[in-house]
This record gives C-alpha cells, sequence and structure tokens, in this order.
C-alpha cells in the first residue's frame, strides 16, 4: 500500500460525534449531497440559499449559472474551501462540516481540483509540478516517479516532461493542472471554469481528457461553467444557479431540450437559432396571396429518443415543403432541435397543418405567411 493510500485509509471513518443522520434511500447511492445549504459573506451577501441537491457516483455534473450566480461558493463547500453559513455537506453519507484540520487533509486529498488559469509553478517544470503534491504528502520518491510517469502518459505530455510552463500552449498548461490533480486518486474531481481560458478547439480536446478520465477512472466529475456549450459536450446532469438558489435542474437533454426558467433560456440562447432577420421582414400575420407558404417552427425537446421521420412529415403536411434553417442533434441519446418549414400549396389550413406537424414534433407553431 502507497503512503498516500495509506493516509487516505486511516482516516475513511468521520470524526468522532460527526451527525450521519439516516438519508432517503433514494438518495444513500448519492456521492455528494447538499442539504438545505447556504453561504452568507460579511453577514448580509447571500452567496448561496436553501441548496438541495444529490451528486451520483461516478457521474459527470455541471453547474452553470451567470457571473456572481453562486457557482464557485458551492463546488468549493465539497472541499471545505469554503465553510457553509448553514445547512450540510455529505461526502458518502458523511457530514463533512465537523471534520478537523487532519481529516480536511486526508479529504481534500480525496478531491482533486482543476482551475482556470491552471496554478502552475513557473519554476518547474512539468515533471515538478506534477510531483510536488506527492513531494509534500511524504511518498518516497519510486512511488513518486512511477505516478508521475503514469499521470503524463494519461494526459499526453510524456513528452513534455522537462519543458517549462511558459514553454507550454495553454492546453498543454491545462493538461499539466489535470495530472497534478490526480496524483492522490482522488474520488472527487472538482473544475472550476477548466476551460474558460481556452479556445474552442482546446476546449474541445480538453472536454475530451475529461471525458476519457471519468470512464477510465470512474471519477465523479463536478464541473462549474458559464457555457452551456461545455454542459452539453461533457455532462450527464446540470443544475442551474442564480443568484445563489437552484432556478431549475435535470438530465442535460431535458434542461436543453425544454428551458423552463428565463436564466436557462438565456444561457442557452447562443446555442440557438432565431428567426432570420431576412425572414422576418417578410413575415405576415395573414396570408397576402394564395399562393402565401404558411410558416411553421416544430420543436423537438427530446422526449422522444427517435428522430423525425422528415419524409413522413412532409408527405402528411402536403403541398410544397420547404426547409428554411433548423436542425436536429442527439444529447445522451435524445433528439432534440428545432425546423422551421415553409408549406405552400397545401389543401390544409394553418391550423391543421399545425396539428399534423405536432404529431412529429413535441411543440408546433404557425409563426405566420410569407409569399
Amino acid at each position: 500500500m502507497s503512503a498516500t493510500n495509506a493516509q487516505v485509509r486511516d482516516v475513511g471513518s468521520p470524526p468522532r460525534g460527526a451527525d450521519q443522520t439516516e438519508l432517503h434511500p433514494d438518495l444513500n447511492r448519492a456521492h455528494v449531497r447538499f442539504i438545505n445549504l447556504g453561504k452568507t459573506y460579511d453577514g448580509r451577501v447571500h452567496a448561496l440559499q436553501g441548496i438541495d441537491l444529490a451528486i451520483q457516483r461516478g457521474e459527470v455534473f455541471g453547474i452553470i449559472g451567470r457571473s456572481g450566480a453562486g457557482k464557485s461558493s458551492l463546488i468549493r463547500t465539497i472541499n471545505r474551501l469554503e465553510q457553509p453559513s448553514s445547512g450540510r455537506v455529505l461526502i458518502d453519507q458523511v457530514d463533512i462540516g465537523e471534520y478537523d484540520e487532519d481529516h480536511l487533509v486526508a479529504l481534500r486529498r480525496r478531491i482533486g481540483m482543476i482551475f482556470q488559469h491552471f496554478n502552475l509553478m513557473s519554476a518547474k517544470t512539468v515533471w515538478q509540478n506534477v510531483e510536488l503534491p506527492l513531494k509534500v504528502a511524504g511518498v518516497p520518491k519510486p512511488q513518486r516517479e512511477q505516478k508521475v510517469r503514469e499521470l503524463l502518459e494519461l494526459v499526453g505530455l510524456q513528452d513534455k516532461h522537462k519543458a517549462y510552463p511558459a514553454q507550454l500552449s495553454g492546453g498543454q498548461k491545462q493538461r499539466v493542472g489535470i495530472a497534478r490533480s490526480l496524483v492522490h486518486d482522488p474520488q472527487i474531481l472538482l473544475c472550476d471554469e477548466a476551460t474558460s481560458a481556452l479556445d474552442p478547439e482546446t476546449t474541445q480536446s480538453i472536454l475530451g481528457l475529461l471525458r476519457e478520465i471519468n470512464k477510465r477512472l470512474g471519477l465523479t466529475i463536478v464541473l462549474i461553467t458559464h457555457e452551456m456549450a461545455v454542459i452539453r459536450e461533457i455532462c450527464d446532469r446540470v443544475v442551474v444557479l442564480e443568484h445563489g438558489c437552484i432556478v431549475e435542474q435535470g438530465p442535460v437533454w431535458q434542461v436543453f431540450g425544454n428551458p423552463r426558467h428565463v436564466v436557462s433560456k438565456t444561457l442557452l440562447a447562443p446555442l440557438q437559432h432565431g428567426l432570420p432577420d431576412e425572414l422576418q421582414s417578410r413575415l405576415q400575420p395573414t396570408p397576402l396571396s394564395p399562393e402565401a407558404a404558411v410558416v411553421l417552427r416544430l420543436q423537438f425537446t427530446g422526449s422522444d429518443t427517435e428522430e423525425p421521420d422528415l419524409a413522413a412529415l412532409f408527405s402528411a403536411l402536403g403541398g410544397r415543403v420547404r426547409l428554411l434553417q433548423g436542425g436536429v442533434e442527439r444529447i445522451q441519446g435524445h433528439a432534440l432541435g428545432q425546423l422551421l418549414l415553409a408549406v405552400s400549396g397545401s389543401p390544409h389550413g394553418a391550423e391543421e397543418l399545425r396539428s399534423r406537424a405536432g404529431n412529429w414534433a413535441q411543440q408546433a407553431e404557425v409563426l405566420g405567411y410569407v409569399v
């Protein structure tokens, strides 16, 4: 047994007197549990209010919200970098609120953390940056060398072990940060805006690496971001925060397919296509001629796992059907998207067309008419 693992297991049980109130059976498998959690700064700024949430073992869980929503405050209560003002945080059904300093040290070795700005030591090489937490923990040199070698191979930086941070790209720096966060074989990995400082291509690369780590090591990953594209790419479930409160939560496909709260809709707006200005300028509330086409908007919210049968849909609408804009994607096995159609020469009126389109889409509406 390595020195690191020995330290973790020695403090696996809660400190004496820790409250282990029995949870509801459905929540007993939760890896991380927040119960009526609150955080107040200076006695008047409510960063978190009434947070009640369960994160399951092995899932990638996303926390999203606008700046100041309370994302960082929430994620930092998991490793007690932030002490809650009220409520409880349970890890493996153990309340960590009463942990003393020794138990906190062991807890934080079970929880890795990746930061937005990498937090690397500029005067140390890639190898030395990854090795440092193991040296601090007193792990013998042979074990340190084996661990660092394995982790650099995992993140694809085995050829950069002698490089300094200034010689690395942003994506490579973040890979060093990921390797460093894994040195103690954590059970939970916290990602604090881990891709916000990266370009889109590098972001995809880092998210792919996190996905691979999640599957290979079985880690529970808790990720905070303000980008819905990141949530869509990697997360299993998501919670939306606003002013320190949960306003929406659920599987990613569900929140993306049918957002209920205005904040969720606002955050999703950059990923969605509105009505083109050119079409909006031509759209009329009533048909101006017999040749006018009915413009339909069809929404696929993911409740149906099958992609829409366009041939059958067009046949049911009748006449000439043109696709003006839209597309359907798959998220977690569910079909989500939007189609904007213009239907002309159909024997059916606008309301009948809407009704028929509703047999294939979860939502259908008539936007107007165009010539």
